[in-house]
Parts: structure tokens; C-alpha cells; sequence
């Protein structure tokens, strides 16, 4: 925007972004504070835990202020379980009154409150209350349904789900405005919740770009040691007759650098990337199964013989060979990840490898912009929301194979911009299409990825924020004042 435009802004405008949960793994309550500070030109106040570092862009803008609440404490094993149920009811009330203190206390008085759900217990009452208090606008940003996360645990019949769902709904009626992700969601809200809704589709914001081949190789020799270490004792990538120029810093498994030349290795493995909160509505069984018949349909396609030598054996793998070694790295943190993590060790795969990491918030860009292929595992709880992972992927041109469920063609366009699956034989299949003749003669995948490419142009974040967000911010805050 214009300085002329800036200047009619009222410099004491003010919003606050609050997400009980780490601020760091929560993209598009950034980009909301983003967008707020850069395009309502209004001080921020984000209100969550910390815990995982938010984008240097939020970081380091003058007008964002991140106030990082102290964080529940995990629940100790030795905790008797038949006390469980107490701390069903005593955590909320403890992250009730910690939100109530930050809200109305320890941030400046803002014009209007936009709130993530969920979590929505006890964060819309708390919030509701605040602004009651300090006569501030309340916006909800729908993401999905509390009450069917808490399901997925306590089971749809349990009486905690039951009353959970009642204060979602009661306190979602009280809002003066409300976001949410995608149509269904919007027409779930309209037609059983009584609730409007204004679709704010995610979109990528600006720096997540397709990887020029320089920040490929900076990234691919930042993180080539790492890749080469197996989880077993051995795999596709560890096992390789090493050359002289395996101990080259200049030469990673992707790339090589001569003077100021780079180049991609012909026989290069096809990097898949996948990321994840390793939570139970992701089923990574899926992904090991698809990898371990991916592993043995091109075997069999190829009549290897299992008897051969075992240097010539991997070094034929590392030739290629009509089908590449595949790379999958995972990324993300959460609770189900050593548990799979031991299982991906315990996989016998000849030119399939797993890597889990945590990245940067400036390298996880930079990943997704230099893999070859995306993954989403993505089921939903409510069946009504859309995988940010996704859209992030799309933004860096990179094509995707997802699960299908009932609303992500709202996203993914088959045969366009990616490909869905249900079931890790399908996903299997897709693997060996898209990747036979690999890196230079997979015409499909090569198909996927110029649709992307195409389509990511023609919106982004910044004009749909503008578009949708901002007007019902600004009504809101008008009518509450009025």
C-alpha cells in the first residue's frame, strides 16, 4: 500500500491474534498477524505458547508483540490414572484464568480479538469474557472442529465430547464475525451451528517460492550429513559404493558444485516430502506400506535377483535403472513420532529411505521448494477442513498425492495439480508412475508440477486476506463501537 493509503490509518488501532497453542506451529495465525500489521497497518498482539520458532517475518516486524504464555505441563507417568478424569477438568480451568490474565491484563486494550478454533474449550469463553470486558470485537478463524479432535480420543458417545461441543456452539453464536477454511465448513456452520461464515481459503504467503538451484544445494549440504545416516543398519542411501567424490563438501546426494557450476546428479534419488503434527488423524502406516510395496512392485519389474553380489547389488540401485531410489523426509514434531520412527528402522527396503526432521522456519520453504514430490496424509476429524501442508506445498510448486475425503477437491484437482488416494496400495501405484524415468522421462509428474506452477499465480494470501478478512474485521469492530 501507498503511504497515502497508510496515513488514514488511526495509529492506535489495535488487534489481537490469540492461539492456545504453540505460535510457532500455527501458519496461518501468523500470516493473520502478518496481514494485519502490513495491511490494516494496526499493532499486534499475538497471545500463545511458545515453544517452536514463528517465520523471522513475524519475528522481526516492529508492530507484532508475541507474548508467550507458560505452557501446561505434559502429564506425568506416574500420575495415578484413575485421576485422569481430574485433569480433564483442571487444565482448562488453569488455561482459562492464564488466558483471562494475558487478555484483559498484560496486552494493551485491543479493537478486536481473532481467536483460533480450535481449541475451543476454554479459549472462546475466555476470550468472549475478555472482550465483554474491554468492549473489543470477538472474530472466530474456524480451522476445524473442537469437538470432533476430542473424539478421536475420548470416543463421539463420551459426555466430556457431548458438553464440548455445546460450549463450541454456544460461545461460536457469540462472535461478531467468523472465518473458516473451506465451503463445507462454511455450510456445516450455516445450516447446524447457525453461524455465518466468511471462506478464507489458506494460500501461501510470499516466501514460500519454488528453490532456485542455488538455495538447493545450500540446503542439500546443510543437511547432507544427516540424510546419510540410516535409521537401520542400512538402506539406499548409506549403503552406496562411496566414490572420491562422496567426500567432497561440494557434493551432496542431490547435487554438485564445480567453481561456480551447479548441477543436479543424474542419478539423484526423487525427494518426497511430508509433514506432520504425527498425531492420530494422520495414519503413517499408510505412507510405510506404500513405501515397502513401492519397493517390491519395482523389484519385480525389474526381475532383480537377490542372490547377486552386494556391492554390485547397490550399486545398481544407485544407478537407477528406470525406477529411482526414493527419499522421503518427514517433517514436524508431535506425540506418535518415535513410535514410527521405530518402525521406519525396522523396514527392510532396498531403494526406499526415510529421514524425520525438524527445520527452521526459513529452511522448511526451501525443503518443500527443492523436493520433487509432496504427500499429505490429511484425514480430518470433522471432514470439513483443509490441510495447510498442502496449500504450503502447492505455493513452492510442488505437486501432491493426499488422501481423499469428502472436501479436498476444494484443493487438490486431480490430474492437475496432484493425485488422491485411499488406500497404500494406491498410493503405491501413483509412486511407480509418477516416478518411472525419473529424474528426465516422467512425463506425468512433469504434468503435475506445470499445473501447479500455473495455478499458483493466480491468488495468494495478501489479496484473499484483503478481500474476505479484512472487511469483516473492519464491520465487526465498527458495529461493536457504533
Amino acid at each position: 500500500m501507498s503511504g497515502q493509503n497508510e496515513s488514514r490509518i488511526r495509529p492506535s488501532g489495535r488487534a489481537a491474534v490469540v492461539v492456545l497453542g504453540d505460535i510457532g506451529r500455527s501458519p496461518r495465525m501468523q500470516y493473520h498477524a502478518l496481514s494485519l500489521a502490513r495491511q490494516a497497518h494496526l499493532e499486534v498482539d499475538i497471545v500463545a505458547y511458545g515453544g517452536s520458532d514463528p517465520h523471522s517475518a513475524v519475528k522481526e516486524h516492529k508492530s507484532i508483540h508475541i507474548n508467550e504464555m507458560t505452557q501446561w505441563p505434559s502429564n506425568p507417568r506416574s500420575f495415578p490414572k484413575i485421576l485422569h478424569p481430574l485433569l480433564l477438568i483442571l487444565k482448562p480451568l488453569v488455561q482459562f484464568f492464564m488466558l483471562l490474565w494475558y487478555l484483559c491484563v498484560k496486552i494493551p486494550k485491543p479493537d478486536v480479538f481473532i481467536v483460533q478454533n480450535p481449541p475451543s474449550v476454554p479459549t472462546l469463553v475466555a476470550v468472549k469474557l475478555a472482550c465483554w470486558i474491554r468492549r473489543s470485537a470477538f472474530i472466530i478463524d474456524w480451522h476445524n472442529f473442537g469437538y470432533t479432535l476430542l473424539a478421536l480420543s475420548l470416543g463421539r458417545n463420551s459426555r466430556f465430547v457431548a458438553l464440548y461441543h455445546w460450549i463450541e456452539k454456544h460461545f461460536g453464536k457469540m462472535a461478531n464475525g467468523s472465518l473458516c477454511v473451506t465451503k463445507a465448513m462454511q455450510h456445516e456452520l450455516a445450516q447446524n451451528w447457525g453461524i455465518s461464515a466468511t471462506v478464507l481459503y489458506d494460500q501461501p504467503p510470499d516466501f514460500f517460492q519454488p528453490a532456485s538451484l542455488e538455495e538447493k544445494h545450500k540446503l542439500f549440504c546443510g543437511i547432507d550429513k544427516s540424510l546419510r545416516t540410516p535409521y537401520s543398519l542400512q538402506d539406499c542411501l548409506s549403503n552406496e559404493v562411496l566414490t572420491p567424490d562422496d567426500d567432497n563438501p561440494n557434493v551432496t546426494l542431490f547435487t554438485t558444485q564445480t567453481g561456480t557450476d551447479i548441477s543436479l546428479k543424474w542419478n539423484r534419488p526423487a525427494l518426497i516430502v511430508s509433514s506432520t503434527s504425527w498425531t492420530p488423524d494422520e495414519d503413517f502406516n499408510i505412507l510405510l506400506e506404500a513405501a515397502l510395496m513401492y519397493d517390491r512392485r519395482v523389484s519385480a519389474l525389474l526381475n532383480e535377483d537377490d542372490l547377486k553380489r552386494e556391492d554390485v547389488f547397490w550399486q545398481e540401485i544407485k544407478g537407477g535403472k528406470q525406477y529411482p531410489r526414493l527419499l522421503f523426509i518427514i517433517t514436524g514434531k508431535g506425540p506418535e513420532k518415535e513410535k514410527y520412527e521405530q518402525k521406519m528402522a525396522k523396514l527392510n527396503l532396498k531403494r526406499v529411505a526415510f529421514r524425520t526432521m525438524w527445520l527452521e522456519p526459513e529452511d522448511y520453504p526451501l525443503l518443500l521448494g527443492s523436493a520433487d514430490l509432496g504427500v499429505c496424509l490429511h484425514t480430518s476429524s470433522s471432514g470439513l477442513d483443509l490441510p495447510m501442508k498442502v496449500v504450503d506445498m502447492f505455493g513452492c510448486g510442488l505437486p501432491v498425492c493426499a488422501v481423499s475425503y469428502s472436501c479436498i477437491h476444494e484443493l487438490v484437482e486431480v490430474d492437475k495439480n496432484g493425485l488422491l488416494f485411499s488406500s497404500s496400495s494406491e498410493l503405491a501405484d501413483q509412486f511407480v508412475t509418477l516416478f518411472k524415468g525419473f529424474p528426465d522421462e516422467c512425463d506425468e509428474l512433469k504434468s503435475l508440477r506445470q499445473g501447479v506452477l500455473a495455478s499458483r499465480s493466480s491468488v495468494n494470501w495478501a489479496t484473499e486476506w484483503e478481500a474476505n478478512a479484512k472487511p469483516l474485521i473492519s464491520k465487526a469492530s465498527r458495529f461493536l463501537h457504533t
